[in-house]
C-alpha cells in the first residue's frame, strides 16, 4: 500500500479502536475513582459519627494503596494469563461490593480492614488497562487513547461534587445516614459496568470483527516496530522488568505525584471547608469545577503530547504548577487565592499522572510492561498509603494543613527533576531502548 493508503487505513483502525474500547474504559475508570476517594466526602459526616481523629482517617485512607501496591504485580500477572476482559470486570465487581459495604464499618479496625481490601480488589486495574492499551494503540496514538478514558478522574470529581452533597443531605432517609447512602449509591455502579466490560470489551485486535485485515495489520506492524525500537529484554523471564533503571525512575516518581494527587483528594473537602468558609454544597461545586477544568487540560494535553512527542517535558512543566499551587494553598492569604490555587492544582494533578503513564512504554518492552508497569504503579500506591498518612499525623500535629501542603509541595519538585532524568533517557535513544536492559 502506498503511504497515503496506509495512512487511511491506520487512522479508521484507531477511530474503531477509540470507539469500541475507549467509551467502556471511561465509564469503568470513572466508577474506579469515586470508589476510590469517596471516603473524603463521606468523611465530613463519618468521622464525626465514629470519632475518627485525622491520624485514623489518614491511616485508613492510605490503606487502600497498600493493598493495591501489595497485589499490584501478582494482579497484573493473573491479567495476562486469563485475558485483560475477564480480569478487569472481576476487579471491578470485587471492588464494587466491597465499596459499597463501606457503610458497615463501625470502628477504625473496620475502616482500616474494607479500605486495605478494597484496594485488594482493585489492585492491577490501571497497570492492567495501560498493558490492555498497548495491544491496541501505537504510540502515536497511545495519549489521545489514555487521555480520553482517563479524564474520568476529573470527571469524577464532577459527578462526586455534584452527587455527593446531595446524597449526604439524605440523612436519616430510611434510618440510614448520609454517608451510608454515599457509600452504596456510589459502590453498585462498579459491579453493574464489571459485567458490561465481560460482555462487550474486546480482547485483542486479532480476536474482532470490527477490523479488516488491512487495520489489524497496521496495528500489529505499528506495534511491533515500536517494540524494535525500545529493544528486546535480555531475558523473557517474567521479572526481569524489575531489573530495568527505567521502571526504579518512573516508579520514584510516581510515589511522589500518586501520593501527592491522593492526599489532596482524600483531604480536598475537609481542606477546602477549613479554608474557603464555603458549605459542603458549595466546596462540592468547587470540586466539580476544578474536574472540568481538569478534563479539558488532560485532552489538550493528550493531544499535543501524540503530535510533539515529548510527554516527560510536558509533565514537568504541568508538576511545577502543581507545587505552586500548593505553595499558594498553603499561604492562604485570602479564601478566594485557596479556591484559584485549587483549582490550578485540579488542573494538573490528573494530567500529570496521565502524561507519565502514558510514557510508560516509551521506556519498557511490551514484554516487560505487565510486570512494569504494576511494579511502577505498585510504588507509586505506596505514596497513595505513606502521605496521607503523614499528612494526617501532621495535621494532628500542628492543628492545621499549612505544614503537609509545604511538604506536599517539596515532594512535587523531587518529581520535577525525576521526570527530566527519565525525559533524558528518552530523548538520547536514537533506535535502541530508552534504559538498557542489562540488569544494572
Amino acid at each position: 500500500m502506498d503511504e497515503q493508503v496506509t495512512d487511511a487505513v491506520g487512522a479508521s483502525a484507531m477511530r474503531k479502536a477509540l470507539w469500541h474500547i475507549v467509551p467502556l474504559m471511561l465509564l469503568a475508570y470513572l466508577c474506579a475513582y469515586m470508589d476510590r476517594v469517596n471516603v473524603g466526602f463521606a468523611a465530613v459526616q463519618m468521622n464525626v459519627d465514629l470519632g475518627f481523629s485525622a491520624t485514623i482517617y489518614g491511616l485508613g485512607g492510605g490503606l487502600f494503596f497498600l493493598g493495591y501496591a501489595l497485589f499490584e504485580i501478582p494482579s497484573n500477572m493473573l491479567g495476562v494469563r486469563y485475558g485483560s476482559r475477564r480480569w478487569l470486570a472481576r476487579i471491578m465487581i470485587t471492588w464494587g461490593l466491597l465499596s459499597g459495604g463501606t457503610m458497615f464499618v463501625h470502628t477504625p479496625s473496620q475502616f482500616y480492614v474494607m479500605r486495605f481490601l478494597l484496594g485488594v480488589a482493585e489492585a492491577g486495574f490501571w497497570p492492567g488497562i495501560i498493558y490492555y492499551f498497548a495491544l491496541w494503540f501505537p504510540m502515536t496514538h497511545r495519549g489521545r487513547a489514555i487521555s480520553r478514558f482517563y479524564v474520568a478522574s476529573p470527571l469524577a470529581s464532577v459527578v462526586m461534587g455534584a452527587m455527593s452533597g446531595w446524597l449526604l443531605g439524605l440523612d436519616g432517609l430510611m434510618g440510614l445516614r448520609g454517608w451510608h447512602w454515599l457509600f452504596i449509591v456510589q459502590g453498585l455502579p462498579s459491579v453493574a459496568m464489571g459485567l458490561a466490560l465481560l460482555r462487550w470489551l474486546p480482547d485483542t485486535p486479532a480476536s474482532v470483527a470490527w477490523l479488516t485485515a488491512h487495520e489489524k495489520a497496521w496495528i500489529e506492524g505499528g506495534l511491533a516496530h515500536e517494540a524494535a525500537l525500545i529493544g528486546e529484554p535480555r531475558t523473557h523471564h517474567p521479572f526481569a522488568a524489575l531489573r530495568n533503571p527505567g521502571v526504579a525512575l518512573l516508579a520514584t516518581t510516581g510515589f511522589f505525584t500518586s501520593g501527592i494527587m491522593t492526599t489532596l483528594g482524600l483531604s480536598a473537602p475537609l481542606l477546602l471547608l477549613a479554608s474557603t468558609r464555603l458549605d459542603t454544597v458549595h466546596v462540592g461545586y468547587l470540586v466539580s469545577i476544578g474536574g472540568v477544568i481538569g478534563a479539558v487540560v488532560m485532552l489538550i494535553a493528550g493531544d499535543h503530547a501524540d503530535r510533539r512527542g515529548d510527554r516527560f517535558r510536558d509533565a514537568f512543566w504541568l508538576i511545577l504548577v502543581m507545587a505552586a499551587a500548593l505553595l499558594a494553598i498553603a499561604a492562604a492569604p485570602s479564601p478566594l487565592a485557596v479556591m484559584l490555587a485549587y483549582l490550578a492544582f485540579a488542573a494538573t494533578c490528573f494530567t500529570i499522572n496521565m502524561l507519565l503513564s502514558s510514557g510508560w512504554a516509551e521506556v519498557l518492552h511490551v514484554r516487560e510492561l505487565a510486570v512494569g508497569a504494576a511494579a511502577i504503579n505498585s510504588v507509586a500506591n505506596l505514596g497513595g498509603f505513606a502521605l496521607p498518612f503523614a499528612w494526617g499525623a501532621a495535621r494532628d500535629a500542628t492543628g492545621g494543613f499549612a505544614a503537609g501542603l509545604v511538604a506536599l509541595a517539596l515532594f512535587a519538585l523531587v518529581a520535577a527533576v525525576l521526570t527530566l532524568r527519565v525525559r533524558a533517557g528518552v530523548r538520547r535513544r536514537p533506535a535502541t531502548a530508552a534504559f538498557t536492559n542489562s540488569g544494572t
